[in-house]
């Protein structure tokens, strides 16, 4: 019978056993195992350490229990997300997994995530971010080796994906659009309110904005910083979203005498376009007080109370419109524009982009043919002529 491994010239038997865990690159970790006496007795190891491995054993032991160690992964491996992104994985953390605070990271198994995600029922927007916030610890200390890779992987298995349908987004009503240029606003909410209806830009964008933003000569404004505000309501600045983020925006005809007089008017090149009256970037009171103040302005001319009216529904309602010009305008170009992905573009922006199609008449152009034999001659003539 031949014998299932070979003994190697250090006289030893050898078996290189997955121990459950990964290296940096992706590939699987595997352990030595060896036997000065015979294949049989390295069988009977290998048996032994793949048993470990399945009861948790093959890892390294901590006393980390998951909120310990999710503090951790928040502070060690992501510091650098958004304010928004960071205050999700917090209150994910502090309310959802509040029931398994104690439990040791190395026992945490299915039924603890099952356990908070019941306690969501219902809320599924909610449930997505437990999954993906749970998911993401796990992987992490899969790759710390704090935790068996098999068991994960087992645990994503038996995941169930959540199904969630975001509010549809609304763009600006006819009435809406009329109003942001006929509404009583000073220089300063005037230009604000513009360049997020001619521009399409992100709040933050708008915000870090200064006069070396602009070419009044090309009639663009370059993006390459955002202002966000922190727990407190004081602004900080960092750099776009993404790289995506980077980008020089066309200012369109309406709205750019308005911005070119506010900005010519600017001191010096770092001078920015919004800021308090002690010379600092707004705060985030004092950008409520502001957009509450655009919105009274608007509802006076639609002579109905404006509600619902954000920032992003002008981003929206801007990116809606640029689908509408497809193909005078393309989908790439149109990311381009918005500092995003063309595949954000082709997820949230689909409908609009299909209910422009005319699949059928596309399909007759494409496939037309002229039977006439005598046009070709009639052209000749025509062009002797």
């Amino acid at each position: 019978m031949a014998t299932k491994y070979k003994i190697g010239k250090d006289g030893l038997y050898h078996a290189f056993i997955w121990d459950g865990t990964y290296n940096k690159d992706g590939t699987k970790h595997r352990k030595n195992i060896r036997s000065s006496k015979s294949s049989t007795d390295l069988e009977k190891k290998v048996q032994l350490f793949e048993e470990s491995v399945r009861l948790r054993k093959a890892v390294v032991r901590s006393d980390y229990t998951i909120k310990d160690y999710a503090e951790r992964w928040l502070t060690v491996f992501k510091p650098d997300i958004a304010v928004r992104t960071a205050e999700m994985y917090h209150r994910i953390l502090d309310a959802h997994f509040k029931s398994i605070h104690c439990v040791k990271l190395s026992d945490i198994s299915l039924i603890h995530f099952q356990t908070i995600m019941n306690e969501a029922s219902g809320k599924k927007r909610t449930q997505q971010q437990i999954q993906l916030t749970f998911k993401q610890i796990l992987k992490t200390a899969v790759s710390e080796h704090l935790y068996p890779a098999n068991v994960a992987q087992d645990i994503f298995f038996a995941m169930k994906p959540v199904r969630y349908k975001a509010r549809e987004r609304r763009v600006l009503t006819e009435n809406e659009k009329k109003a942001v240029f006929l509404a009583n606003l000073d220089s300063k909410d005037r230009v604000f309110l513009f360049l997020l209806y001619g521009c399409g830009l992100r709040r933050e964008e708008v915000l870090a904005l200064t006069k070396g933003d602009f070419n009044l000569e090309k009639h663009t404004v370059s993006i390459d910083k955002a202002i966000i505000f922190d727990k407190k309501g004081f602004p900080i600045q960092k750099d776009p979203k993404s790289q995506h983020g980077y980008r020089t925006v066309p200012i369109p005809g309406n709205v750019f005498p308005a911005i070119r007089e506010y900005v010519m008017a600017l001191t010096f090149e770092e001078s920015r376009l919004f800021i308090m009256s002690t010379n600092k970037p707004l705060t985030k009171s004092s950008f409520r007080r502001k957009w509450k103040r655009i919105i009274n302005a608007m509802s006076v001319v639609t002579g109905t109370e404006i509600n619902g009216l954000t920032p992003h529904v002008f981003r929206h309602n801007f990116c809606t419109n640029l689908c509408y010009q497809i193909p005078i305008v393309s989908v790439k170009r149109i990311a381009q524009l918005l500092g995003d992905t063309e595949n954000m573009v082709l997820n949230v922006y689909n409908h609009v982009i299909l209910a422009k199609e005319d699949a059928e008449g596309a399909i007759e152009n494409a496939t037309a043919v002229s039977l006439d034999e005598e046009e070709p001659e009639k052209k000749k003539k025509e062009k002797s002529a």
